[in-house]
This record gives structure tokens, C-alpha cells and sequence, in this order.
């Protein structure tokens, strides 16, 4: 039976002087040092191959597209971007530890959401309706293989929740550059909505 394979990609990285603080929806490009750090990761290791990928339209991942598949043209989907963190954005942990809501959000309230931005459960409902979408428009076309260029929070949060083996969200972290395979079958998602992770990407050129 003909099963559909995803690659998961993590954007390149972006200036250091952002690191510690929420950057979902503000649109940074990549750092001098990330692109280079991508193109050093291409040279020597290999990325899957593929005719489709699909990216967030924000810059540090069209960047990222550009530098690891020069020769396609990605489909941009807006609801392939972060998670937008409204009013936290640019802000720190530490700046925000007075504030309640963000407290009950850090606790893993579902419902707490950032002023002007999303909660978790909306960002979920988001990308799990966007990914769903893709999968069909994939096995529709009969499209086997694709690439997917986002960011780290939508990655590991489509892995916990349609993962095989089972894992948090936090357990699915990566690299920027890194990401992870996954091959969906047909009879198997219809019935439980449910794709194997297979493989951790790129691999070393030497690697089978």
C-alpha cells in the first residue's frame, strides 16, 4: 500500500541577541551565523529529497527554503507560522514572571492566551487543521513525498499529537536546521489520525 513520507524542518537560526526571549509571530530573519550554520549542514549531510515542500511565509524559514532547496519553489501557508505570543513577543521569561496570565499559560492552562495573541489551544487547533489539510491535498495528488519548513513549537507539537511512538512536546526538540521524518498510512490515519516517526534529518552523507 502507498504511504505518504513528510520531513519536518526547523528554520535556521536567528540573531543571538533574540535567544531566551518569545519570538512566534514577529517575523526576524535569519542571523549571519545561521545561514552559514544551514549552508555548512547542506555541504555535509544530506536532505531529503523532494519536489514539494511547503513553508511558514515568515522570513527565517522562506530563508531557510532558499538556501536548502534553491531549485523549488515553496508553497507559503500562513498557518504554518509560529505561535503568535502577542504582547509577550520580544519579551523574556523573567520579564513576564509577575504577569497572571502568563503564570497560568506557563502552568499549561489551555485557555490562557497573551493579550492580542493566541492561547495554546488555538494555536493547536490551528496547525493540526492546517496539517490535516496538507495530508489530504497529498494523498488527493498522490504526492509521496514533501518537505515542511516551519518553526520548532509547530513541529514538536504535530509530533505529540499525531506521533508514533508517543512522546511530549518537549521530547520531540531539535536543532534548527534538524528536523524528523514521518510516514503516514493511508488506512492507518483515516482510522486513528496517526503517523510514524521514522527518522531524524539531515542524515550524514555516509549514513544509509
Amino acid at each position: 500500500m502507498k504511504s505518504y513520507v513528510i520531513h519536518f524542518i526547523r528554520h535556521g537560526a536567528i540573531d543571538e541577541t533574540l535567544s531566551g526571549k518569545y519570538i512566534g509571530s514577529t517575523d526576524v530573519p535569519l542571523s549571519d551565523k545561521g545561514r552559514e550554520a544551514l549552508r555548512k549542514l547542506e555541504r555535509e549531510c544530506r536532505y531529503p529529497y523532494t519536489k514539494v515542500v511547503f513553508t511558514s511565509p515568515l522570513k527565517r524559514c522562506t530563508e531557510t527554503c532558499r538556501i536548502l532547496y534553491p531549485e523549488l519553489s515553496p508553497l507559503s501557508i500562513a498557518n504554518l507560522r509560529e505561535c503568535n505570543f502577542g504582547e509577550w513577543e520580544g519579551k523574556t521569561a523573567e520579564e513576564l514572571r509577575n504577569d497572571p496570565v502568563f503564570e497560568k499559560w506557563l502552568a499549561g492552562d489551555s485557555e490562557a492566551a497573551p493579550p492580542h495573541g493566541e492561547s495554546n489551544a488555538d494555536f493547536i487547533r490551528r496547525i493540526c487543521k492546517m496539517f490535516e489539510s496538507i495530508v489530504e491535498g497529498l494523498m488527493k495528488t498522490g504526492t509521496t513525498d514533501s518537505v515542511i519548513v516551519t518553526h520548532g513549537g509547530v513541529i514538536m507539537t504535530l509530533l505529540a499529537v499525531y506521533g508514533l511512538p508517543q512522546a511530549k512536546p518537549f521530547e520531540w526538540t531539535m536543532d534548527n536546521g534538524y528536523g524528523y521524518s514521518i510516514r503516514i498510512t493511508p488506512m492507518l490515519w483515516q482510522r486513528d489520525k496517526v503517523a510514524e516517526v521514522f527518522n531524524r534529518i539531515p542524515m550524514i552523507e555516509d549514513e544509509d
